[in-house]
């Protein structure tokens, strides 16, 4: 039996790595702004309400909920995709909420986890957005290419957890179907790409993943890695 603490698990990925770690026995503490109804009356399921872009709350609201807890793993799934439109478009004040859920509220986190609690290993949802620069793509991308770069240093300052930034591919989440519904695919082609690729069910990829998890602990702490590269 495991202990494992999901972050954003109101629906999608998140909901769906709950349920199928529930689904094997496990133990799973779960933090977020919505509580998935189906879950109510799992015993081995402890939720705590809180919505993480508030970061200067995080370290006092949050501190009891994992104390002296041994958390086998964390996965860091909370994020928001910002409005898809061109950087100049974009005000600082968008780009800067978008981080902090997306970033901030992680670095808070850690530094929690990795004083209060014991951690084996942390695994950020990450994208392949990190990596590639598309248009329309700004705020997103450059959280998740933070958030990457993030893991990577606390893997050096901390050496007894594992860290990795998986990108999971893509998941009929809300996020892209709110993609798929209302952005111009002629003027931002990455949104055709996206409709016209694989786009798993939230149940699929959370399978994936945790058969996945286990064994990004044989690459090096602190990788970007892609499940569609590695499964």
């Amino acid at each position: 039996m495991k202990n494992i603490l999901i972050t954003g698990i109101g629906s999608g990925l998140g909901e769906a790595l709950a349920k199928e770690y529930l689904s094997k026995g496990d133990h799973v503490y779960a933090i977020g702004r919505s509580f998935p109804k189906e879950l109510d009356h799992d015993p081995h399921f402890f939720f705590f309400p809180f919505d993480l872009s508030q970061t200067f709350m995080i370290q006092s609201s949050i501190k009891e909920f994992i104390d002296k807890h041994s958390f086998d793993l964390v996965i860091l799934n909370a994020g928001i995709l910002g409005e898809i439109k061109t950087l100049k478009e974009m005000e600082v004040t968008e780009i800067k909420e978008v981080m902090e859920l997306n970033v901030w509220a992680n670095k808070e986190l850690i530094d929690l986890l990795s004083t209060y609690a014991s951690v084996k290993q942390i695994v950020g949802i990450s994208s392949g957005a990190a990596v590639n620069g598309s248009k329309g793509w700004g705020a997103y991308s450059l959280s998740k290419s933070a958030l990457n770069m993030l893991l990577n240093v606390y893997a050096k300052e901390l050496p007894h957890i594992h860290f990795t930034s998986l990108a999971p591919g893509v998941i009929n989440t809300p996020m892209v179907q709110q993609i798929i519904k209302y952005v111009n695919e002629t003027e931002f082609p990455s949104a055709r790409r996206l409709k016209e690729g694989k786009i798993q069910s939230p149940k699929e990829a959370a399978r994936l993943l945790v058969a996945t998890f286990n064994t990004l602990l044989d690459y090096e702490s602190g990788s970007f890695l892609d499940v569609r590269e590695i499964s």
